[in-house]
């Protein structure tokens, strides 16, 4: 009986073997951004303990002094955290609202366009905006916006207004940050959703139509519904990323004027960990941001399965 089980095993074996040489390729190229994704997404998740330690880089992980969630409640008991946080969650919300359904309105419209050169068009100039660096666009915006030279305030006081210190006034940080945005990456967004149309049934199509339904109404009823299920999960996602703000354009914008209103998880986690070197407390706040974007893609998700059957697991 050990025999028989032993040369079944050896045989399934040998055949995983011939099975993994015959698509070596498909292995090998699977493996490349798997190991890129150890090395950088996961080995780094070693460093955490460092939130719930006094750091040192003299001493290392393991000999620096463990002082538990004293990093968390000196962050929570700071009078900048609860300015820090709402900022974070004001200007991703914002993002998300504002950003989120620009690039399915958009797709929807071309979809809907028939003159082929003028989509073409239209597609290639909302593009753009995406392949230019946040160093670039910040530039742009403040020589734009600049209080003496910038164009829009040159066109304000042609008007009979008077100039605004756009970069300086703090009332105006949120705007300008999510609306550059937007106008940056509307159109690279609106791809998954183009392509999402084009796969849409032209017997639906012919029936709306065959119905009487008009333009609108096949929209609402016909495409929308189609691409819903990709609606749904890029929504899980951005919900998910509210509280990811990225601190570099929000630091290139940043100046002494605005900062009641731009001080923000990563920015404060770049100023405490970098700049001042203070390695544990910064980390105990990154930690602390990344829990929170976890609670809130979990529980989208959650809702999103049990209203639509739709989800990410």
């Amino acid at each position: 009986m050990n025999a028989a089980a032993k040369s079944i095993g050896s045989r399934q074996k040998s055949k995983r073997l011939k099975k993994f040489l015959s698509h070596w390729q498909f292995y090998l190229i699977i493996a490349l951004p798997l190991i890129y994704i150890i090395i950088f997404n996961y080995v780094p998740m070693y460093g955490v303990l460092m939130a719930f330690q006094r750091f040192s880089p003299s001493k290392g992980i393991w000999g620096s002094t463990w002082v538990g969630l004293q990093n968390f409640v000196q962050f929570f008991s700071s009078p900048s955290s609860v300015r820090t946080i709402w900022n974070t969650l004001v200007i991703g919300v914002y993002q998300l609202v504002a950003g989120f359904p620009i690039p399915i309105i958009l797709a929807v419209a071309l979809n809907e366009v028939g003159n082929r050169f003028f989509k073409k068009t239209v597609q290639m100039v909302t593009y753009a905006p995406y392949f230019i660096s946040t160093v670039v666009l910040v530039g742009m915006m403040f020589q734009v916006m600049d209080l003496r030279n910038g164009i829009v305030n040159h066109f304000i006081t042609a008007l009979g207004g008077e100039a605004i210190n756009f970069m300086g006034e703090a009332d105006m940080f949120r705007h300008i940050y999510v609306w550059s945005g937007v106008w940056q990456s509307a159109g690279y967004n609106s791809i998954i959703y183009i392509a999402a149309l084009s796969g849409v049934s032209k017997e639906l199509q012919e029936a709306a139509i065959i119905d009487g339904a008009s333009r609108l109404k096949r929209i609402w009823h016909v495409d929308l519904p189609a691409i819903a299920p990709q609606i749904i999960i890029l929504l899980i996602f951005n919900v998910g990323s509210v509280m990811g703000v990225g601190y570099e354009k929000v630091y290139l914008m940043q100046n002494s004027l605005n900062t009641s209103k731009s001080e923000v998880i990563s920015t404060f986690v770049y100023k405490v960990g970098l700049v001042n070197a203070d390695y544990g407390f910064s980390t105990a706040v990154g930690l602390f941001n990344s829990l929170i974007s976890i609670i809130l893609l979990t529980s989208t998700n959650f809702i999103a399965k049990k209203l639509s059957d739709t989800s990410l697991w």
